[in-house]
């Protein structure tokens, strides 16, 4: 594993250290260069990254607590599949939030926040299609989300959702190759802004419920061309 690991960002043993590994193997883990079932070795990461063992065991304690590893004390560290129960938890929680947040902006109103938004949506449309620029388009889906919780004033609970959307996105991550899967995220996030101009909150509640509810509504379908990646188990 240090091979594959090898290349990506190092630090020391500083107050930093932990937070390097952490964000670099997450992004691993979600862009499947980890993929499920995967033994992640100690010695190996910190050979890879050039720090001590105690940051290792911290990002990989979080990686635990975010679900995306499963930690078995005195014996090995895995990649863990994606869990059915968690996507459940997830998509309810996402929707409980999102939700409110663009009913808050469409009550009060966002001119800045929308022609901010507007800008990253044009950037994604620009990015249709070119399958070797997903990771530039997924960067974009990030900043439009947190820009509407920024804008909400509840930035840090963007946060708080996104260290819980790991299985999530590994599933969107899957769905990516479906024709049309770009498009309809560009025209989503076009129709969430058009619900919050129009000061209409229950319009722009149901664009964002509409948005969040298109890969959890193929998860099985997904589950199915990927059996070995995904827990036993229906979706709640």
């Amino acid at each position: 594993m240090a091979e594959r690991l090898a290349g990506q960002e190092t630090g020391g043993t500083g107050a930093g250290a932990p937070d390097r590994v952490y964000a670099a193997l997450r992004a691993r883990i979600l862009n499947f260069d980890l993929p499920p079932g995967a033994v992640l070795s100690r010695n190996e990461i910190a050979e890879a990254y050039g720090v001590s063992q105690t940051p290792v065991r911290d990002a990989l304690q979080r990686l635990g607590s975010d679900g995306l590893v499963r930690i078995y004390p005195q014996s090995r560290t895995v990649v863990a599949p994606i869990d059915a129960r968690q996507l459940s938890e997830t998509h309810f929680l996402r929707v409980a939030v999102e939700t409110e947040v663009v009913r808050r902006l469409a009550r009060t109103g966002a001119p800045e926040t929308i022609k901010r938004a507007r800008g990253l949506v044009q950037m994604q449309r620009a990015l249709v299609g070119s399958l070797d620029q997903m990771d530039l388009f997924w960067e974009l889906d990030r900043d439009f989300h947190r820009s509407l919780f920024d804008a909400a004033g509840v930035g840090a609970l963007d946060t708080m959702v996104t260290d819980r959307m790991g299985h999530l996105i590994r599933c969107q991550r899957l769905e990516l190759p479906r024709a049309g899967k770009t498009e309809a995220i560009v025209a989503a996030h076009a129709a969430i802004l058009d619900g919050i101009a129009s000061g209409d909150p229950e319009r722009a509640a149901q664009a964002m419920r509409d948005h969040l509810s298109g890969t959890i509504g193929r998860v099985e379908s997904i589950r199915a061309e990927h059996p070995g990646y995904f827990t036993e188990g229906a979706l709640g």
